[in-house]
């Protein structure tokens, strides 16, 4: 199974948290209690985002982190570049070189075809988009209500 690391589906939650309030400066703390993990986790999530320029860093009392551009203009491509280096699906979708039967592969150009679809989707979807629920919550109380007697 294809999976990105805990740190970068935090860090996705984390920039889509900042995106829905782009003017407001978020603290470490603020944002590790709203998005429900530890403040050093934040904290390291939010230093490797400033440094890939995603996010600007401000000093002071009130400091904290906004979104260096606004959320359109970053794409989930560069948010998991960030936080998780050259991704690919295979080895050499990656990055050349660092698989021994590279060179004699017959379906490694498949792998880099189905890589760049993948990239493509990626480069192709924002912040913006992400930060934009795609689904509207169940209330609990209409779906009892609704449910067959046999199951209740």
């Amino acid at each position: 199974m294809l999976r990105l690391s805990k740190l970068t589906d935090y860090g996705t939650v984390a920039m889509a948290h900042i995106a829905c309030a782009p003017d407001r400066i978020h603290a470490a703390a603020e944002l590790a209690a709203a998005i429900g993990v530890a403040v050093p986790t934040a904290s390291k999530i939010l230093k490797m985002l400033a440094r890939a320029d995603l996010l600007r860093s401000v000093r002071g009392a009130k400091g904290g982190y906004m979104l260096s551009r606004p959320a359109g203009e970053i794409t989930i491509a560069e948010l998991i570049d960030a936080l998780e280096g050259p991704t690919g699906l295979t080895e050499c979708s990656a990055v050349a070189g660092v698989c021994a039967i590279e060179g004699s592969c017959s379906i490694r150009g498949n792998w880099q075809r189905i890589d760049r679809v993948i990239r493509d989707a990626l480069r192709d979807m924002t912040l913006a988009d992400l930060a934009q629920p795609t689904f509207k919550p169940v209330r609990v109380e209409a779906w009892r209500a609704a449910r067959p007697r046999a199951l209740a």
